[in-house]
């Protein structure tokens, strides 16, 4: 990525997620880029200017004495524009660099260069976001999945433990791909444990981690994962279909994320949701690139060559 007239230094795009984190540096010039991917939780303590003082000695580090010319954030976790404009405060208390912070669902449409479109997360966790305007910010779920984050890892898991209960109260038995699956994977020791063999696990990440269970016991034809994955991908179009209503005037939804990007049966069940109950007015987008490509976009166009030469003799 350049400008029209390139000068030293690099903008810098980090992609903040609920298991991992990713910065890429460009250079102006041209050159090489750098990249370091690092798990979220060996840095980040959710307090805000901590957090934004750790990443910037992250991104200190990385540059190793190359001037930063822009910096763009997106963070899972900045759930709405309060949060994302406290996160970039204390970034801006720390440096002079022209910078953003938005929430990492909208990093896929900027990717692809669609402004003010709409993108939903089925990862760790599960969010959609627009941006209509440079004011307004539109949030559908992110609640966490012990309330919602429906189509996320968890969150399967978690529906996928429902539906087996359910099915055992209807007097199904233990040999439904489901069960198996499930009962092998959280390690349940008989059945009236399986509610708290879900509960003893403390974090989506370690709830999330057993999600392929479900998709491999669709693959051995059952009923039972084959509706949960149906009604996650569902509920995920769902919340783009919330956004709409509430006047994201979108026409275009960027699904990606761990699941949805490697789970075609959460995909399809999606995007053919997505185009029934928004009459064909939305466009489902499968996106399966990396999301730090939109935080490098968005910190390229924060420059101007006046901001720009500031910013390289401050930071």
């Amino acid at each position: 990525m350049t400008l029209s007239n390139p000068m030293p230094g690099m903008i810098v795009g980090i992609d903040i997620g609920g298991t991992k984190t990713h910065l890429r540096m460009e250079p102006l010039d041209g050159g090489p880029m750098r990249e370091q991917v690092l798990p979220t939780k060996e840095w980040r303590v959710r307090d805000w200017d901590r957090d934004a003082q750790r990443l910037l000695e992250i991104v200190t580090a990385m540059a190793d004495s190359t001037p930063i010319a822009a910096l763009a954030v997106g963070a899972h976790g900045c759930d709405d524009a309060e949060e994302c404009e406290t996160f970039q405060r204390a970034f801006a208390a720390l440096t002079a660099i022209p910078l953003q912070v938005v929430n990492d669902a909208e990093l896929m449409p900027l990717a692809l260069g669609l402004t003010g479109q709409i993108g939903v997360v089925a990862g760790t966790g599960s969010i959609a976001v627009c941006r209509p305007g440079p004011d307004r910010m539109l949030v559908a779920g992110g609640w966490g999945w012990i309330v919602g984050d429906e189509g996320s890892a968890p969150a399967l898991v978690r529906e996928a433990v429902r539906a087996i209960a359910h099915h055992f109260d209807a007097g199904g038995g233990r040999d439904e791909p489901l069960v198996v699956a499930i009962f092998e994977a959280l390690q349940v020791p008989s059945i009236p444990r399986l509610g708290s063999a879900l509960s003893d696990m403390r974090s989506a990440a370690e709830v999330g981690r057993h999600a392929s269970a479900v998709f491999e016991a669709a693959e051995a034809g059952s009923v039972l994962a084959a509706g949960v994955i149906r009604a996650g991908g569902r509920a995920l179009a769902e919340l783009a279909a919330l956004l709409s209503s509430r006047g994201a005037g979108a026409s275009h939804a960027i699904a990606g994320g761990a699941v949805i990007a490697a789970q075609p049966r959460l995909w399809q069940a999606f995007a053919e949701t997505l185009t029934e109950i928004t009459a064909g007015r939305i466009a489902p987008h499968l996106f399966t690139g990396k999301p730090v490509e939109g935080a490098c976009r968005l910190a390229a166009s924060l420059l101007t060559p006046q901001s720009a030469t500031a910013a390289l003799s401050r930071f």
